[in-house]
Formats: C-alpha cells, structure tokens, sequence
C-alpha cells in the first residue's frame, strides 16, 4: 500500500506520455517535412532533424496555388455553416429540451438517427438534387447540407435540460417572450457548450475535403483542403515539402480557434457532467 500512490502517479505519467507521443510525432513529422528540400523529403533512412530549414516552402506553396482565394473560399463556408446550424440547431434543442408534443421522443430519435448515414451514402441524390437547382459551383451546395446537426441538437439539448424551471417560468410570468426566453437565459447559461459547439463546426468544415470535391467542378468556389491537394499534382512526382507546408497553413487557423476557445470546451463538458 505505501508504494501504491508513487506506482499510480508513475503509470498516470506513462499513459500521458505515450498519449502525448502518439499525438505529437505526427505534428513533428509534418512541420519537419515542410522546412524540407525536396530531395531530403525523399531520403532514406529518413532524417529527424533538420539542420538547413528551407522557409522557402511556405512562400512556394502559397503562390504555387491561388490560395487567398481557397483561404476565402473555406471562411465562407466554415461561418456561413456555423450561422446556419446555429440558426437551426437553437430552436430544435430548445423545443426538446422544454416542450412536450406528440411522437416528441420519437422525431427526436429520427433527429439522432441520421448521425449514422455517412455522407457518402447521401452525396449523389444531394449532387443530383443539387444539379437540378443549378447550384453546384455555388457556396450553397456546400453550405445547405450541412444547415443542421444531429450532434449539436443533442449536445444543446442537454445542456438546456439542465437549465433550472424556476428561472424560466419567472421570465413567462415578466412576459417574456419565447424568444427572449432562449437569447437572454437559456443561451447565456449555454455559452461553453455553443462555443464547442462552433469550434468543432469550424474544424469539421475547414477540414471537409470529400464534400468540396464533389460538389465543385472548378476552383471558383472550392475549399483550402483541395487547393493543398492540388499541389501534389505533379508530372515529376509529388511535393511532399510543398504539401506539408500547405497543411502547416491549413492548421494554423484550428489551433488559433481551440486555444482560444479551449476554456469553454472544459466548461462545457464540466457543465453537461453535473447533475
């Protein structure tokens, strides 16, 4: 028993490393690659350090692709889907969370059910539909099937289930409306999990790379993830420390996003965890 503390903090600071190792190699590997010659990038055995970094990637890479306009292109589509789901999300939480209706449970686990069909099994009748209406090429196409979220119905919901009724049935006996009800008590209370809620809309949008891909022809409106892409695209063969550096831009923004909203994703899950 007198060793069994020194025993579990020794275990505890395993696991965490090799957590943080199987986590970090990956990062390592990339950033390594991408102040990489080309050459060095093809040697074997591969080398972990690099004594002569070429900056010079991230300069190649950007004018290699027009990547303002594939920068702008996924900040469209990341906010504009995150207003959208918001816009969609807030109300159908909030019904469930505090109204009772018929086959209430029932439409709830159709809502949840649909976090089970992959979007490749749904692209082409949405990429058919989509034809039809004329607006592949468009932001639309890769904004309006993504309006709404499963998860974040269910993630929202559970939070404003935890809401107490007293405060809410005050501000009915204020007069206040609906409405008013979910902006100034339900979405205040609900901040941490609508921040993790955004982030992690940000991050899945600014990632997507199949739907992009499918629903866009051309460059006018595709996404960061398939300009990267397009810069292995060579007859020489591919540039891995052109790609590399690409991706090294295509993150920075995600990070950037979750240290800044780190706190409230703890306070979120802390949140949904209380009784």
């Amino acid at each position: 028993m007198i060793f069994s503390n020194p025993i579990k903090m020794i275990l505890k600071w395993f696991i965490n490393l090799i957590i943080f190792v199987i986590f970090f190699i990956p990062f390592y590997w990339m950033l390594l690659t991408s102040v990489k010659s080309l050459g060095e990038t093809l040697q074997f055995p591969p080398t972990f350090f690099v004594w002569n970094p070429h900056f010079e990637n991230f300069k190649n890479a950007f004018e290699a692709i027009p990547f303002l306009q594939f920068t702008f292109n996924s900040i469209v589509v990341a906010f504009g889907t995150m207003i959208f789901q918001f816009i969609t999300i807030v109300p159908a939480a909030y019904a469930y969370a505090r109204y009772d209706f018929k086959l209430k449970n029932l439409f709830f686990g159709l809502t949840l059910s649909t976090m089970m069909i992959p979007s490749q099994l749904i692209f082409l009748p949405i990429f058919l539909l989509f034809s039809k209406w004329g607006m592949i090429n468009t932001y639309w196409a890769l904004i309006l099937p993504f309006a709404s979220s499963a998860f974040g119905i269910f993630m929202l919901r559970q939070t404003f289930k935890q809401v107490p009724e007293e405060l809410i049935e005050a501000a009915r006996l204020d007069k206040s409306s609906e409405l008013k009800i979910i902006f100034k008590i339900m979405l205040p209370i609900a901040k941490p999990t609508v921040f993790t809620l955004g982030l992690l809309t940000f991050i899945e949008t600014w990632n997507n790379y199949f739907w992009p891909l499918v629903m866009t022809t051309n460059d006018t409106v595709r996404t960061l993830p398939l300009g990267i892409a397009s810069l292995r695209m060579v007859e020489s063969g591919i540039n891995y420390h052109l790609v590399m550096a690409g991706n090294v831009i295509l993150i920075l923004p995600i990070l950037f996003a979750y240290f800044f909203a780190q706190r409230h994703i703890i306070d979120a899950f802390t949140y949904m965890g209380e009784k």
